[in-house]
């Protein structure tokens, strides 16, 4: 059971230690809200986010990234907890482990920054008529890894029940 949290956690590392190194680069190479083109959908854009999801709480009185670090160290000690009472459940394992991984870089954010830095943004015109100029919110590899994570927790509970 040892054997398999390590590697689980060591999975979450990987996933902070990317998230960071890309984060360390964007900070090091753009101005805020610098944006380069890549594609005609894609830019690398510079952007600081004090809330949560889409900018949620970004205009509250600075609490937020407290609230935040704090909810998101409660949450990695539960996946943890999770980890360490089903680890050979591998496709839920491999989803806390990314959402492990992504809560800990932007956390890690908040407590170095104060915010966090997000730095992919998608564009498409058929996002207009929800996100101003069709621009999805920017977000970064820590977002996607949490994504990620709940979209295979989802697979995996899905699977459960059409198994029972």
């Amino acid at each position: 059971m040892r054997k398999g949290l390590w590697g689980w956690l060591a999975l979450a590392a990987l996933v902070i230690v990317a998230d960071q190194a890309t984060k360390a680069w964007i900070v090091e190479h753009f101005t805020l809200h610098e944006s380069v083109r890549v594609t005609s959908w894609f830019n690398i854009v510079r952007a600081h986010n004090t809330g949560a999801a889409f900018s949620f709480l970004a205009g509250a009185a600075g609490w937020q990234r407290w609230f935040f670090v704090a909810l998101g160290i409660a949450a990695s000690v539960f996946i943890v907890w999770m980890l360490r009472r089903h680890p050979q459940q591998t496709l839920f394992c491999l989803a806390v482990s990314l959402i492990l991984g992504g809560a800990l870089g932007n956390v890690i954010d908040r407590l170095l920054h104060g915010h966090v830095v997000d730095f992919l943004d998608f564009h498409w015109p058929l996002l207009a008529p929800l996100f101003p100029g069709g621009h999805f919110p920017s977000f970064n590899l820590a977002d996607s890894a949490i994504t990620g994570g709940a979209i295979g927790l989802i697979v995996d509970e899905l699977r459960r029940v059409r198994r029972s």
